[in-house]
């Protein structure tokens, strides 16, 4: 098996995988960046074939690049039991990645509630209608609804409207008066502010709800009936898209491999972004949603700790405490209600992989007992889906992660050094 050597690894090339290997690198280390993405950029700054990659992660990518970063895409990371020694997988097969320094940088995925039609084509995540539209999913004169929590909502309504769609409305679950009180709070955050009202603007004459939620989806001919519970009763809307995404759940899966300690679905870190495994840092999402400038903060904090730099990345760590704050200012405006629990009817798949009902889960006690007796999980995205959703359903955490962390084929495991089996 090939193998890269390097001193630094980043795993994701999103805004704070690129900060840390940008900084990292212009303090003298030798740094690597591996993503799973053809192009770097993570989802913030996924490249759109309309207009590009934002020039904001053009400057970073220069610098990185300057600064003598390696980038190396695809790939994916199939095994990582040993923190100086990953396994990935790309176009021509496995590769062996070997560091001194870790930075995990994995990014989120959206988190979805199964509600009666949710698997109905058409039906898809928030971020997810955003990505297929930036790379050329034709979307003008779509009539789109987005319904979910979290500032995500407002940022992909403007994006999709500027793409042509037609957005008949922004379903937010979270109640009016707490948006309110976070709106208030970005009086004190006038870069916030100024970005929350900009998009506030884009949206002008687009139907905003607040305490609504959806509760069922039907096809009706060649368009989609999608129902709302708002406050005002039910509301129905004919769709050809309905957007769907409550909140963000961090990437973690490697970290846990590692043996990194995760709480509240995050990993764990110190000032300095470091895990509780030695050399090994997390940065970005994949510590706590907190949107961009944290990402870029966190990444800048652990490439100067990679380079040894304490005095310099503790300065840099204050930035990060202000915006982790904002981040937790957050968690609590969007936090999901009790209410959501009870969208799926007995009958809605849990599932997507294995067509799993939710009714099958009724005498299983948690993640394990849910696959052992009902597939949930046993899929080819090995509970991505799903297991974010139980976890806010019924309190389950996820079953122990065990590699390979991506569906692999019989010609690359059989090109593996030893079988990632434990």
């Amino acid at each position: 098996m090939d193998e890269l050597d390097c001193e630094v690894l980043v795993v994701g090339a999103g805004p704070a995988g690129v900060a840390a290997a940008a900084t990292a690198a212009e303090c003298g280390r030798d740094v690597l960046v591996v993503d799973d993405n053809r192009h770097p950029g993570g989802q913030i700054w996924r490249r759109s074939v309309a207009t590009g990659t934002p020039s904001i992660a053009e400057r970073w990518l220069g610098r990185a690049q300057s600064a003598g970063a390696r980038f190396a895409f695809p790939l994916r990371i199939a095994d990582a039991h040993d923190p100086t020694r990953l396994v990935a997988v790309g176009d021509d097969g496995p590769i062996a990645l070997r560091c001194e320094q870790l930075v995990l940088a994995l990014g989120a995925s959206e988190r979805f509630l199964p509600f009666p039609g949710w698997t109905i084509p058409g039906v898809c995540g928030v971020g997810g209608l955003q990505a297929l539209v930036k790379q050329g999913l034709a979307i003008r004169g779509q009539r789109v609804a987005i319904a979910g929590s979290g500032p995500l909502l407002l940022a992909v309504a403007a994006s999709l409207r500027e793409h042509g769609a037609c957005v008949l409305g922004i379903f937010e679950q979270a109640p009016r008066s707490r948006v309110r009180r976070f709106g208030l709070g970005l009086l004190a955050r006038p870069g916030k502010l100024a970005h929350g009202l900009g998009l506030l603007n884009r949206l002008r004459g687009v139907p905003r709800h607040h305490d609504a939620w959806p509760t069922r989806v039907e096809v009706r001919g060649s368009s989609l009936r999608a129902t709302f519970r708002t406050t005002h009763g039910e509301r129905t809307l004919d769709v050809d898209w309905l957007a769907a995404g409550f909140g963000l759940v961090p990437n973690v899966d490697v970290a846990a491999l590692l043996g990194c300690r995760i709480e509240d679905e995050r990993v764990v870190v110190d000032e300095f972004t470091r895990t509780t495994i030695p050399d090994v840092f997390a940065v970005g999402e994949t510590i706590g949603i907190a949107g961009v400038e944290a990402a870029l903060s966190d990444g800048i904090t652990a490439g100067l700790a990679c380079a040894g730099r304490d005095a310099d990345a503790r300065r840099a760590a204050r930035a990060r405490y202000r915006e982790r704050r904002f981040g937790d200012a957050l968690a609590r405006t969007y936090a999901l209600r009790d209410e959501l629990r009870a969208l799926a009817a007995p009958d809605t798949v849990i599932c997507r992989c294995e067509d799993t009902p939710i009714a099958d889960l009724a005498h299983c006690a948690d993640a394990r007992e849910a696959k052992l007796l009902a597939r949930c999980g046993m899929g080819p995205c090995q509970g991505r889906v799903c297991g974010p959703a139980l976890a806010f359903l019924r309190g389950w955490s996820r079953d122990s992660v065990r590699p390979p962390l991506v569906p692999l084929t019989f010609s690359e495991l059989s090109a593996l050094d030893e079988p990632p089996c434990r």
